[in-house]
């Protein structure tokens, strides 16, 4: 399947799926000499919480209008 293939609402998922893992693995991969600031690791620690408790964010079609773009 191709990304030209997929619903609005299943590029939305695919999406959210794929920043939550970069996120997390940015969080656990122990083998990396990155640190996060402190403030910054509980800011997406709690934003990963928000997603899996059903929380929306800021829909994309807004993110896009703020920053110019045509969605």
């Amino acid at each position: 399947m191709q990304v030209k293939d997929l619903t609005v609402e299943e590029l939305k998922l695919l999406i959210q799926k794929t920043v939550t893992e970069t996120i997390e693995s940015l969080l656990i991969d122990v083998e990396e000499d990155r640190q996060l600031k402190p403030e910054i690791k509980q800011q997406l620690l709690d934003s990963l919480q928000r997603t899996r408790n059903g929380e929306s964010g800021i829909p994309a079609e807004e993110v896009a209008k703020k920053l110019g773009l045509n969605w």
